[in-house]
């Protein structure tokens, strides 16, 4: 059997999934594994995991979204598909290079959903991934070719959130 990338898949409606990708996080830099988080739709510099992130040794993290998608007939449509293909070409120099043993694609799967990125291209990417790489991949939505490629597959159910008892987002939890 050809050795391969390691593929873990964090999906679903439910919260948890950057979370989840950012407990691969400190398993690595607690083996001082290099880790590059690129993160496809967030753009918010004020949020915890940022802060945090930050802090760490052996993580580079890099937001290159644009915030909330709009729909794809809203005049800033384009500008969120250019900042997303050029997350995408990041990613494939991120995943290519001998630095970094860890790569994180936050919400790469709602960048595929919401078509500003090709399934084709994300697919082409993990297949000619090295084999030494660890690649987590976050997001609403997972497209089956994802699913099939991944070694490991979360989904995140919501059973119950605080935002439909009008809850708002809190830091340390939301943000």
């Amino acid at each position: 059997m050809k050795k391969k990338a390691r593929i873990l898949l964090f999906t679903g409606d439910g919260k948890g999934k950057t979370t989840a990708a950012l407990g691969i996080v400190l398993r690595a830099v607690g083996h001082r594994m290099p880790t590059y988080v690129l993160q496809f739709i967030k753009h918010d510099a004020s949020t915890g995991e940022l802060a945090a992130l930050s802090l760490l040794p052996y993580v580079t993290l890099r937001q290159m979204g644009r915030g909330f998608v709009p729909p794809a007939t809203h005049p800033a449509f384009p500008a969120h598909r250019r900042a997303a293909e050029a997350a995408l070409q990041k990613a494939q120099a991120v995943v290519k290079s001998r630095r970094y043993k860890v790569v994180i694609l936050d919400e790469i799967c709602n960048a595929l959903a919401k078509k500003l990125i090709t399934q084709k291209a994300v697919v082409a990417m993990l297949k000619g991934s090295p084999a030494d790489k660890i690649i987590v991949l976050t997001g609403r939505g997972a497209q089956q070719s994802l699913i099939k490629l991944a070694d490991t597959v979360t989904e995140m159910i919501c059973l119950k959130h605080g935002f439909e008892t009008g809850r708002p987002a809190e830091k340390g939890v939301e943000c």
